[in-house]
């Protein structure tokens, strides 16, 4: 599987995480989406850009920011979770000539996993609980992104270094 290598996945499936490993891993470039997004949008996080500018306008910056440079010298992008969701994203991914890699867990692994972050720097996406709308998410979600996705990687029951670890055999094998 060649270079560039986009993760895409629900929040707390490990995309920011085990891309910026696979990329140090690698000594490759490594750029997260939502930092350019929220940039874009003169924000210092994704969750101010949210908040600040509504969804409508954050997924048309994340469309934006598919093509920007510092993306497309990137090696490892890790996706927002949102990012197939986005109007033209999924022909823009498409078009990237990326290995569009889907980080796949289920709404019990992400509850857990998020629970055990600061859901302050999570906002809601439906208006609910950011823990209770996960199962909604991963409905709506999961068929675009296994649609998307060259690669499957379930990371249910696995750690990073398990996952980290199958990630560099993907990429490293001919």
């Amino acid at each position: 599987m060649a270079l560039p290598i986009y993760l895409l996945g629900l929040r707390g499936s490990g995309k920011s995480t085990l891309g910026r490993s696979l990329a140090t891993r690698l000594r490759v470039l490594f750029v997260d989406l939502d930092d350019v997004t929220a940039s874009l949008l003169k924000c210092v996080t994704p969750a101010e850009a949210l908040n600040t500018h509504g969804q409508a306008a954050f997924r048309a910056a994340e469309l934006k920011a598919l093509s920007s440079p510092g993306v497309m010298r990137a090696k490892v992008v890790a996706l927002g979770g949102g990012t197939p969701t986005a109007p033209g994203a999924p022909d823009a991914l498409r078009k990237s000539k990326a290995t569009l890699v889907y980080l796949r867990a289920t709404p019990e692994t992400l509850r857990a996993r998020l629970a055990a972050t600061d859901l302050a720097s999570r906002p809601s996406l439906s208006g609910a609980d950011v823990l209770t709308e996960i199962d909604a998410v991963f409905e709506r979600r999961d068929p675009i992104y296994l649609a998307l996705a060259d690669e499957v990687v379930e990371v249910d029951g696995k750690d990073e270094g398990a996952i980290l670890a199958a990630l560099v055999e993907m990429v490293t094998r001919p």
